[in-house]
């Protein structure tokens, strides 16, 4: 149950950290562009690829599970997902699977617009009811 806690906490702290670099990057650039979460999304792929490679089986620091959890799980996954996506498709290249980093990658990429898109028609939809 302590690892649950745990990984609550880092996704707090992940969360509150892309507020805050999003919101600094968009205010220091213009919001005509998502270049605050195109920030976000990078440099989560850069924590998480570090972080898991250093701490892996193979890497030069050994860590607790709960600690690995807590960076890997809480605060890159409140930070951004998509370094969660990036370190799994890694994983199967490096693993030989080209077939299932693409597809990892075609159906993160196709589904996930389709459902922005359905979410936005559904909104619409609701916004378009009278309340009565």
């Amino acid at each position: 149950m302590i690892t649950y806690l745990w990984i609550a906490v880092g996704g707090a702290l992940g969360t509150v950290a892309r507020f805050a670099v999003s919101s600094a990057f968009a205010q220091a650039v213009g919001e005509s562009f998502p270049w605050g979460t195109v920030v976000v999304n990078i440099s989560g792929c850069f924590v998480i690829g570090v972080f898991a490679t250093i701490t892996g089986p193979d890497g030069r620091l050994v860590v607790a599970p709960d600690l690995r959890q807590f960076v890997l799980i809480g605060i890159c996954g409140g930070y951004t997902t998509f370094s969660s996506f990036s370190l799994q498709t890694l994983n199967l290249l490096r693993n030989g699977d080209v077939m299932g980093a693409g597809l990892n990658t075609g159906v993160s990429f196709g589904a996930c617009m389709l459902a922005v898109w359905l979410g936005a028609v559904a909104g619409q939809a609701f916004n378009q009811i009278r309340a009565g």
